[in-house]
């Protein structure tokens, strides 16, 4: 068979396969519109609260309606007592609670610190975590507003007073995620992730359905198939790589900072090594759904040990270690200091080398294990004969 012929029934088992086919096509289109769906609006807002407010003064019911001002929360209820909004939460009906002690507005003329309680639905840790942004800052800007107003009384100008209410001023200026949305910081990361497992999937379900079937796979050495399908997976996957980095990047509006012909060397060992890998679980593997199964349940610990979402400070060495040798890890690290941050290429050239390692390595076990499985076929039509022979045999007689 010519090498034209080679790549032409590569490409007709790659595409006329349906479960090949929906996932490495469909599984990425697909989840380029699932996994952001959840983070389209960026942050949580207009989180509905109960109010229960003990002190019933005006400065609380000033507050009440700075709460209600916030983008984060929206107050929906009023309870009389505690335990009534306890039972709003616990029903559904609201998020969050906001319990104004008695003799607040009695505590702020005295100088004292009144306590505010806060509470919120922790099994969403987004929600949760907006409800309490948005009650601690009208609760800051209440108490601002009340030590500016004792300054003055006591002398102060005004403009000093509005300076000095607080030791620290804090200016926040974020950098590399302007909107501070969950949108531009978790959805580079996972999209690399998502090419590299669905794109795992499809060459490992491709190496599972020929191994017990005798083809053109069979009539050539290991290093040519591996090379031929290499190259097909490789560039189906830059496509898919530009789809994911060109458009769903602008569709979404996330920042694109990387040269593209940094983008595309980061990719040919990315891209390289996960199809090795795809093609030693392939090979290794009795069964398609156990690739599908393996690449799933890695996922998640790939996802959190790839140092964006938990620090790697905090991370177990041996964690660390280990997700070094997946290409996910270095190529997460490279894609998102030069395609978000904004960094130069020297700065990523040790993620790079880590990439270009992993290729040999995986390579090197790809070759092994799909010589070994390329001589199954012939071991197991051979058993096959072996036992048919005796039946023919027997029923002669």
């Amino acid at each position: 068979m010519r090498l034209f012929e080679l790549i032409k029934a590569e490409l007709k088992a790659v595409l006329s396969n349906p479960v090949i086919a929906l996932t490495v096509f469909g599984g990425v289109i697909f989840y380029s519109f699932l996994y952001p769906l959840p983070y389209a609006q960026q942050t949580p807002r207009e989180q509905e609260i109960s109010v229960v407010n003990l002190d019933n003064s005006q400065t609380s019911r000033q507050l009440e309606r700075m709460v209600d001002a916030t983008p984060q929360v929206k107050i929906v209820k009023r309870a009389h007592s505690i335990n009534e909004a306890k039972a709003q939460l616990l029903q559904g009906d609201v998020s969050g609670i906001l319990l104004i002690p008695e003799h607040f507005y009695r505590d702020l003329l005295l100088g004292k610190s009144p306590t505010l309680s806060y509470a919120g639905d922790a099994s969403y840790f987004l929600v949760y975590g907006t409800i309490v942004e948005g009650l601690a800052n009208a609760g800051g800007t209440l108490a601002a507003k009340a030590k500016v107003t004792r300054l003055i009384m006591d002398g102060v100008p005004l403009d000093t007073a509005k300076e000095q209410y607080a030791q620290v001023k804090l200016n926040m200026k974020p950098t590399f995620n302007p909107t501070l949305g969950y949108l531009s910081y978790v959805v580079p990361a996972v999209f690399v992730l998502i090419l590299q497992q669905t794109l795992i999937m499809g060459v490992g379900i491709l190496g599972c359905m020929e191994k017990f079937i005798a083809g053109y796979w069979n009539k050539h050495t290991a290093l040519t198939i591996i090379t031929i399908r290499s190259l097909i997976f490789v560039a189906i996957y830059y496509l898919m790589a530009i789809y994911y980095f060109g458009f769903c990047f602008d569709f979404y509006g996330i920042n694109k900072l990387a040269s593209p012909l940094i983008i595309l060397a980061l990719l040919a060992p990315f891209l390289l090594c996960s199809t090795f890998i795809g093609i030693f679980l392939g090979a290794l593997l009795p069964r398609r759904e156990l690739v599908t199964f393996v690449v799933l349940i890695s996922s998640m610990p790939l996802i959190f040990s790839a140092g964006f979402i938990w620090p790697l400070e905090s991370v177990p060495l041996p964690m660390i270690w280990l997700s070094n040798l997946f290409p996910c890890t270095p190529a997460i690290q490279s894609f998102l200091a030069v395609n978000q941050m904004g960094a130069e290429f020297s700065q990523i050239l040790p993620q790079w080398q880590l990439l270009w390692l992993q290729v040999f390595i995986w390579g090197a076990l790809a070759y092994v294990a799909y010589r070994r499985a390329q001589r199954i076929p012939v071991r197991f039509q051979a058993a096959l004969k072996g036992r048919i022979k005796p039946l023919e045999k027997r029923n002669n007689s």
